[in-house]
């Protein structure tokens, strides 16, 4: 089984044009979308169009929950007076070319999706699918963050792997949360972003999630993660912003990916 996983695409249709076809090629048995489908570009109604066109299941993140409510607030962490007045101009243009059959789709996303499959050892993989964390749809959770509250957040969640995008920055981290006579192995997968990267790589990024009905979580190596790069129009995407009311910065941090 092979589950591609995309996020954070943020209004940047050339980088979700280049996702799909890249995605296509490898053939998956099923892909999600993790949210942030809009805003810092000026696309967000074409991205809508483009995901609900494919059927893909799709959850909700901050950015969609607040323009799908018209609110000026998108719920995001703002560091600097700059980055909040440059904040204010990206959720109110969004807001105002927001078409209404694609604000009503982004209002009726899910918070989450769970699936389960089920192992040849009778068991059961608990897979959950959030954006920011099972707690809180605006939570970083980010690489560096303290294994015990990570490990608490999953098994709160139940989930043997958690999937989740919002810091645009991909990971992986395996989490022991069992003891030597029952192992049990917990996969935080951080996948990445399509359109808005922010670790110094330009390029768009999704993960693919890889097991079978052998896999075990009492076997860490037995699920296994594959985060995928791909080049597209960065220059298309950063002169779209260049030309529209939004700041130019956001224009810069999609050549710098920051």
């Amino acid at each position: 089984m092979t589950i591609a996983l995309f996020s954070d695409i943020h209004a940047n249709l050339p980088a979700l044009e280049a996702f799909f076809a890249d995605v296509e090629q490898r053939k998956p048995d099923a892909i999600f979308c993790l949210g942030d489908l809009v805003g810092y570009n000026i696309w967000p109604n074409e991205v809508v169009q483009e995901i609900r066109r494919r059927g893909i299941p799709t959850i909700a993140g901050n950015y969609d929950y607040g323009i799908g409510r018209s609110s000026d607030d998108c719920g995001c962490a703002y560091k600097s007076d700059d980055e909040k007045a440059n904040g204010a101009v990206s959720i109110s243009f969004t807001n105002q070319i927001m078409q209404a059959d694609e604000r009503r789709y982004l209002r009726e996303l899910p918070r989450h999706i769970r699936v389960e499959f089920e192992m040849n050892d009778g068991d059961w993989l608990q897979v959950m699918f959030v954006h920011g964390s099972p707690r809180k749809i605006n939570e970083y959770l980010f690489e560096d963050r303290e294994e015990k509250s990570l490990s608490r957040i999953l098994e709160g969640a139940n989930a043997d792997i958690l999937c989740f995008g919002h810091t645009h920055k991909p990971y992986h981290r395996v989490l022991s949360t069992g003891n030597q006579d029952a192992p049990h192995f917990r996969h935080a997968i951080n996948i990445g972003s399509v359109g808005k990267p922010k670790d110094g790589d330009p390029r768009g990024g999704y993960a693919l999630l890889h097991f079978d009905e052998n896999s075990s979580r009492e076997r860490a190596e037995s699920i296994r993660v594959e985060f995928v790069r791909f080049e597209y129009d960065v220059e298309k995407a950063a002169f779209a912003v260049e030309n529209s009311p939004l700041p130019n910065a956001y224009a810069e941090a999609l050549r710098i990916a920051k």
